[in-house]
């Protein structure tokens, strides 16, 4: 993966950064036993996957196409042309 860039992109890091906001959120409400603090954090959590998706969407994430091509890339031997 190291190869493809994979979560190198601006859609991956704000949307993983909001998701784990809102894991300290929701692990520090636990801590506290305020269940609708829990939950608010978990709400945050999903907002970070869907900023990440909708971000990714406007083309600020890796192109599908360039997945596809380091796929084919790897199938083939190292030296053998088709």
């Amino acid at each position: 993966m190291a190869g493809s860039s994979h979560g190198h992109t601006p859609a991956a890091w704000t949307g993983v950064t909001i998701a784990f906001i809102g894991f300290c959120v929701s692990g520090a409400f636990m801590v506290l036993a305020q269940p609708a603090g829990f939950w608010a954090g978990l709400g945050v959590v999903v907002l970070g996957g869907v900023v990440g998706w909708i971000m990714r969407g406007m083309g600020l994430g890796q192109p599908k196409n360039t997945h596809q091509a380091l796929i084919d890339q790897q199938r083939e031997p190292a030296g053998v042309e088709s």
